[in-house]
Parts: C-alpha cells; structure tokens; sequence
C-alpha cells in the first residue's frame, strides 16, 4: 500500500493531474490507497475509457474509502479542470444536471481522485442524449442463488440475444451478478429500449422459469432477477473495469463467451487484472462495431402486449406509463376481483444507512426467534438496497409465508430503525393531503 501522505502530481499525456491524499487508505483489508486505485486505472485505462467515453457520467463517490457511505453526484464538480467536457442531461422529473463526460486517461485518473472508486456512465454518447445505444442486461441474483445458477441464466440470454439478431458482451457485475450490454443502433427511444429489456426479461423467464424471473418486486422474485429498469432513462451501472466496493477490491470484468460457464467473480481484482489485460487485452474491444437492431425484440414486446401482459412496474419515481401494471407491491394490494394476489406476509427487521449494522439486526431477530429462523427458505429474507436522495441505505424484511400462523412474529420496531428518507416521505404525504 502506498504511503504518499502529500498531494502527488502525475503526469498523464500532456496534463497533470493531482491526487489529494495519494495514500489514503481506500481498502483496509486489501491494504489499497487512493493512489493504488489511480494506478490501477491508468494500467487498464484503454478498456475503461472505451467503456465511458463519451458518455455522461454519475460520479458515485467514496470520500472515505470503499466501507463508507457512498453518495451519488449527478452535478460536474465546481473547480474541474477546463479541459474535462461536461452535458447536460434532462431526468424524468424535469430537471436537468451538467455532468462530467471522460474521453482520456487524465479525466479518469482525476474523477477517482474525487473518491469514484466505480464508473457510472449513461448509456448514450454525448451527441445524442435521447436514445441509447446500448441495451444493459443486469442478472441480479437473489440471496441463497448459487454463482452457478447466475452463469447458467447468462448463456441462456446469449442464446435469446443470437435469435434476436443481437451480440451480447458479457461481464461479471463485480458483485454477485453478470452484466450482458448489448450494442445496438441509437434509433430508439429510452421507453423503447426498456420496453425491449422487458421483452427480454420476459422471454428468458419462460425458457428457464426455474432459474430466472422478471417479477419486480423481491418479494415475488425467486433465483435470477432481469433487471429490466437498468434501462429507464436515469439509471446508470457500472461499466467494465469499474472497482467494487469490497474487501478484496473487486472488479467488473469484461469476458469473452467461453469464459461464463468457468468464471469465477473473486478471481478478478485490481490486483489480477492488469496482468490479464495486458497478456489477452479488452475482450470488449470489438464492442462498438456490432451495433444491433432491436425490431425482432420489439417484436417480441408487441406478442406479449397482444396476449394480455401489462408493461412492467417502472421505477417509484417515474410517472405512472400507459398500461403500466400496479406499482403496489402485493403484499399491500387491495383483492381485485378479476385477478386476486395473494398478500405476502412480510415484516421489517432493520433498516439503516450502514449494511454492516442492518445485518447485525438481522442476526439479532433470528437469536430471537430460533424456530422461526429455522423455517425460512433462502429467497425470504430479503435484503433491499434502497435509493435515497443522493445514497443507498438498506431495508432487510421477511417473508413469514412458510411461518405456521400461530408462531408468526409481528412486526415490531425494526432493530436498528434508521430510515433516512422517512422524513421525506412523511413531508410528502402531507403534500397529498
């Protein structure tokens, strides 16, 4: 770990960046400073600036390193160099936000000297902010699915994509997921896009209903969730190369086909991966010149829309769309006649803006409620991270269904009951009134 403890000037091209604090530290466990982390960049910067450049970027910051509180910062910074290009982009609210675009290794040494230890582009370029030109895939697995399982959903997206008529450039999410981006021609709208996503989402379900889902809410979801709202017009994911927030100092990694059904997530770090990168190169290299259609999707979407199926829930803080199925989780929802849901018996057992300490709450409950610990399948604990105004906080609930009623806890006060947007949302119901 580097020991710089005075501002360091590197040298990037021709500009000169300054990394504040080159030697604090980013990753303890690791044993990664800030500077480590701008070094990492710079040694992959061909693969992640063909990842980001020219495309307006959220600057998700970690001012204290990778196990502090993150927040997201859609505004470019005040004082940025006058060489760094910034756009300005509307949000479905109405509002608009200039924000930074990175086409250079400089740009990017000097965004993860703001603390973005991850890269957050838009999926479209600069010159056309109103249609994408990239379709995302995020296969995010719920809690107790097997890295096994999520590998297997991405091959059966390959084989859809191939029917389709589209390429799909594989990653791992850095995480526990897989993301699959698909190059297409900036011809459609952002609703169009999504609309695809849904299709997808939908299709890949029925091949392999047992191992794959589109359903929204988390208390329906069951094994790999689509993430289809990855493509609503505000949403960003981290791009290939991008350092994820854990201990080993983890990362998003480009793979070719052949990789998925062998890869393992933990086997890159910004520690391996410079290596691979220079031996095999960017396996996303050949991305942008497989620009695809997405009328057979479309077409797709048309099917499912003649045969009964609503548009899938948006995000909470989008407008209600036309032929948008109920935004009421069912847990909360009213019997409809027509199509009753059954309530899912759900409790909440801690919330707080530090995930570490929600898990401590959850770990608490289940002392507290051995028998009923023990009855509990995987997917009904579920671990929510929820979007602030400017952070994520986490919500852990649990689904009781498989509870006999008779030893069913009620809800209590959540342990910890830290909920940062309570306030908000107590102003605005006040509003509605």
């Amino acid at each position: 770990m580097a020991e710089e403890a005075k501002d360091k000037a590197l040298s990037i091209g021709k500009r000169e960046v300054i990394i504040t604090n080159p030697g604090k530290v980013y990753f303890s466990q690791a044993r990664v400073s800030k500077l480590d982390l701008v070094r990492y960049y710079l040694s992959i910067a061909p693969g992640a600036i063909a990842a980001i450049r020219d495309r307006p970027m959220v600057l998700k910051r970690f001012v204290n390193g990778a196990e502090g509180e993150a927040f997201y910062q859609k505004r470019a910074p005040h004082g940025r160099p006058p060489w760094l290009r910034t756009v300005t982009l509307s949000f479905p609210s109405g509002r608009t936000a200039e924000e930074v675009v990175v086409d250079d290794a400089a740009g990017l040494a000097w965004i993860v000297n703001l603390g973005c230890i991850e890269l957050h582009p838009h999926p479209v370029r600069s010159g056309n902010l109103e249609h994408p030109d990239e379709l995302r895939i995020d296969l995010d697995p719920v809690p107790g699915v097997v890295w096994g399982d999520v590998r297997r959903v991405a091959l059966e997206v390959q084989a859809f994509l191939e029917e389709m008529g589209l390429r799909g450039w594989p990653k791992t999410s850095g995480s526990r997921g897989i993301h699959v981006n698909v190059r297409i021609q900036p011809r459609w709208t952002f609703t169009d896009v999504r609309r695809a996503a849904v299709a997808l989402s939908r299709a890949v379900e029925r091949r392999a209903p047992s191992l794959a889902t589109s359903k929204w809410w988390k208390e329906e979801r069951h094994g790999v969730f689509l993430d289809y709202n990855q493509n609503a017009k505000d949403r960003t994911t981290c791009s290939a190369y991008s350092v994820r927030p854990l201990p080993d100092a983890r990362v998003s990694a480009p793979l070719h086909w052949h990789e998925v059904p062998d890869c393992n997530p933990a086997d890159f770090t910004i520690f391996t991966m410079p290596e691979r990168f220079a031996k095999g190169g960017d396996p996303h290299a050949n991305m942008d010149a497989s620009a695809g259609s997405l009328e057979k999707l479309l077409e797709v979407a048309e099917r499912d829309e003649a045969a009964g199926l609503e548009d899938a829930p948006w995000p909470p803080h989008f407008r209600k769309a036309k032929g948008e199925a109920s935004r009421v989780m069912p847990s909360r929802a009213k019997p409809v006649a027509r199509k009753p849901r059954v309530k899912m018996p759900l409790i909440v057992v801690a919330n707080s803006p530090d995930k570490r300490l929600a898990l401590a709450g959850l770990e608490r409950w289940k002392e507290k409620y051995p028998e009923v610990a023990a009855l509990l399948a995987v997917d009904d604990v579920l671990i929510d991270s929820m979007r602030g105004r400017s952070s994520t906080w986490t919500r852990i609930r649990i689904n009781l269904r498989h509870i006999p009623e008779a030893i069913r806890p009620l809800q209590e006060t959540p342990d910890p009951d830290d909920d940062p947007m309570r306030k908000f949302r107590k102003r605005w119901q006040r509003k509605k009134r």
